[in-house]
């Protein structure tokens, strides 16, 4: 029997995974990935045991604090303190759930490791080609696709992933929309034990962005100043402002958006005109091609700038840069049409279709 085991948050989708998975007759575990001691995370492993307790299978606990403050939390206080605005659940996915707990699965026995995310995997198989392909063995490629529910579609978040991971890994819920992930948690009796869902950055200790920033980094006052130079207020301090951002920036005759962070001279950079916003080019660096190999340029594609963003079709063009190392190329991306607030440190992903070719940061 095929083993499977499951991470479980005591969220809905993850423990539905685990009941299909079921249904599917796999051998199927539950594990619990300990990355805090909060309050509310003490009730999700509450959550957790109930509900693997439910579906007739066990859950381990594993203790990953050390390493999620190491490889996530500190990750993004180092971006926030460099005037970027990074994504803590790309990162996450990569070295924590596919890194870490994905070795762990494997150290366990199993044979796959599966998520609650709303994306989909299928496989194709490549004959070789040329006279010796006789003697050559057939490829298997993974492609890693938007998940059936639009709305939810968590495909963005796994830009990281690769072809050796991809082999190993299942998403059981792609296959459905949110209603009707609800709609087999309440029949199956799962439903009523989630307490909460989960939210965009997991380890906030306060419901309010700004305090939770306060309390971990030090802030500096500076000028805001016009493009032209006019200086018309004093910022909090530059890490609470995002590229494009209106809410928060109070100044008279607004509204105000953040066209600029300067870090060198702590100067917060503003315009009246959502038109200054609009680029047509990015740069992006640390690309990552699902299918482990560089495809041919210019390469047209659909981009996604932010998770909430809507996709816009691009261009990417390799750049040739002697001064960076081998593998360390970075790409130009050349939209048809202008794009509002591209944002430094945020990930830019790229799709065929459904298909999610790969993605890079945003420089």
């Amino acid at each position: 029997m095929t083993k499977v085991i499951v991470a479980m948050s005591g969220g809905v989708d993850s423990s539905v995974a685990a009941l299909l998975l079921k249904k599917e007759n796999f051998e199927v575990s539950g594990v619990f990935m300990k990355l805090f001691n909060f309050p509310r995370f003490r009730e999700a492993e509450k959550s957790a045991k109930k509900i693997a307790k439910i579906l007739k299978i066990p859950l381990i606990v594993v203790d990953f604090q050390k390493e999620f403050k190491k490889k996530v939390i500190d990750y993004f206080l180092r971006e926030y303190k460099r005037g970027l605005t990074p994504n803590p659940c790309v990162v996450c996915n990569k070295k924590i759930k596919f890194g870490l707990l994905l070795k762990k699965a494997k150290n366990l026995g199993a044979d796959f490791l599966a998520t609650g995310h709303y994306a989909k995997k299928s496989k194709i198989k490549k004959d070789p080609i040329g006279s010796r392909k006789r003697q050559q063995k057939s490829e298997i490629i993974y492609k890693l696709l938007k998940g059936k529910d639009k709305t939810k579609d968590q495909s963005y978040f796994l830009w990281q992933i690769n072809q050796k991971q991809l082999r190993h890994i299942l998403f059981p819920v792609g296959r459905y929309t949110k209603e009707e992930v609800k709609k087999l948690a309440k029949s199956s009796g799962i439903l009523e034990l989630i307490r909460q869902e989960s939210q965009d950055i997991c380890f906030m200790t306060s419901t309010n962005f700004d305090e939770f920033l306060k309390s971990l980094i030090k802030t500096n006052k500076g000028k805001i100043i016009t493009k032209k130079g006019e200086i018309i207020g004093e910022h909090q301090g530059l890490f609470f402002y995002t590229i494009g951002q209106r809410k928060g920036v109070k100044l008279p005759k607004g509204p105000y958006y953040v066209l600029n962070k300067d870090f060198k001279k702590n100067i917060l950079v503003v315009t009246k005109n959502q038109k200054d916003l609009n680029r047509k080019e990015l740069i992006v660096k640390n690309v990552n091609w699902i299918s482990d190999k560089v495809p041919k340029f210019p390469l047209k594609i659909r981009a996604k700038i932010r998770y909430g963003h809507k996709l816009a079709s691009a261009a990417i063009y390799k750049i040739q840069d002697t001064c960076l190392p081998a593998g360390r190329a970075r790409y130009k991306i050349q939209f048809k049409r202008p794009q509002r607030a591209i944002t430094p440190g945020q990930s830019v992903v790229f799709y065929k279709g459904n298909e999610l070719l790969g993605g890079g940061i945003i420089c």
